[in-house]
């Protein structure tokens, strides 16, 4: 993994459109400290040529692309999850054209165990190539790393709906603050796209959007790809080993919410011995996927208690509670277009998260449609989706 240094040059953001509405319950910050740029590192300058071949080196196909790309990492200012001030770190891409004036793309990625991982700090992270390919189409691109992961301190506040949306919301502000300090602005209509975790977390940013969280972006549309939208059956199918990793997905989402909010009493009332000495600690952000992997037994009947997976089946109380409302991200009426994508063969995410999506939406009376990617797994289905959904923002005016 390639990580690099950050450098020490800083920019305030504008404050030409006012301040930014706080969570409830938040600390109040000054105008200047949400979304404020604290550091500039160049990460990428290619031409189109290079772009092309990025692209086909990851799989993904480049015939779209028409600019060449500059790419910078950027740490701004945001608020962690008790609403305090911290710091996150982001992916800015922008193409290399004349247009002052961009549509912009905020990119939400998928599961990531490793900091390091990120497309801001990981040159070859699918992630980063997605942006390449965004901003190669004329659109400038704003994909931050969440809390906790890039150069963010702290753990990654997995799941967590409000911490999602205020550091993307701000990671947008950061990017428009970036940009228009060489003379170029964003349309206010945010194209919102995101994979796996990225796909309840696109239809939470469009819709705080919708309801005004920013003073000037607003959603222009949204295309969510292969999304545990329904994060209840998720986990209870991961408890049953029903899905693809499900010991890996199970133990970062239980250790996750156990600092957020108090999973266990102890690790020994989830994890079986000798796991329950050494989960924990994995699972802090500095260990890549393949070390975690190589450390945990393949399957959550092994890893976990059978008291903990029967909790996990049947959750209640302020576990239920905190499950629905992530299951909820596609229950209300986007003013814009959604197009989800998702893979019939996807056996990490199972397609019917995604039906399910659909169907809230449409119970709504939404404009949406699913796009079957066909039998391939969750990896590939976002390599075949980003061109589509690229040609989809392209149409939308």
């Amino acid at each position: 993994m390639t990580a690099l240094a950050a450098s020490g040059c800083s920019e305030q953001s504008s404050s030409r459109d006012g301040p930014s509405p706080a969570a409830p319950g938040a600390h109040q910050q000054s105008t200047a400290a949400r979304g404020s740029v604290i550091s500039v590192t160049p990460v990428a300058d290619l031409d189109a040529k290079d772009v092309r071949a990025r692209l086909a080196k990851t799989g993904i196909d480049a015939t779209q692309v028409r600019y060449g790309v500059r790419a910078h990492r950027i740490v701004y200012r945001t608020i962690d999850i008790e609403g305090k001030p911290t710091t996150a770190s982001e992916l800015v891409a922008l193409p290399k054209n004349s247009e002052p004036d961009l549509r912009v793309v905020s990119w939400l990625h998928g599961t990531e165990v490793y900091r390091g991982e990120v497309a801001s700090v990981n040159d070859e992270s699918a992630d980063r190539v997605t942006a390449l390919l965004f901003a190669s189409t004329g659109r400038a691109v704003s994909a931050p790393d969440y809390l906790g992961l890039g150069k963010g301190p702290g753990f990654h506040p997995y799941g967590h709906p409000e911490a999602t949306v205020s550091t993307s919301v701000d990671a947008l502000r950061a990017a428009r603050a970036f940009a228009r300090r060489d003379g170029r602005d964003f349309d206010r209509r945010v194209l919102i796209s995101g994979f796996s975790q990225g796909g309840p977390a696109t239809m939470m940013v469009g819709r705080a959007l919708q309801q005004h969280i920013d003073p000037y972006f607003r959603p222009g549309a949204l295309a969510p790809i292969a999304g545990p939208f329904d994060l209840t059956g998720f986990e209870a199918a991961a408890a049953d080993d029903k899905v693809e990793r499900s010991s890996l997905y199970l133990a970062y989402f239980s250790t996750a919410w156990q600092r957020m909010y108090g999973m266990y009493d102890s690790p020994s009332d989830a994890f079986r011995a000798p796991f329950d000495k050494t989960v924990e600690s994995l699972l802090d952000g500095n260990h890549t996927g393949e070390e975690i992997a190589a450390a945990l037994p393949r399957t959550s009947k092994e890893l976990f208690t059978e008291r903990f997976l029967q909790k996990m089946r049947n959750p209640t109380g302020d576990l239920r509670r905190k499950l629905k409302a992530m299951d909820s991200t596609c229950d209300w009426r986007p003013e814009v277009p959604v197009h989800l994508f998702h893979a019939k063969g996807d056996k990490d995410v199972p397609f019917a998260n995604s039906q399910y999506c659909r169907d809230q939406l449409t119970a709504k009376g939404a404009d949406q449609q699913l796009t079957d990617m066909g039998q391939v797994d969750h990896y590939a289905t976002v390599l075949r989706a980003v061109p589509e959904v690229a040609r989809e923002f392209d149409a939308t005016r």
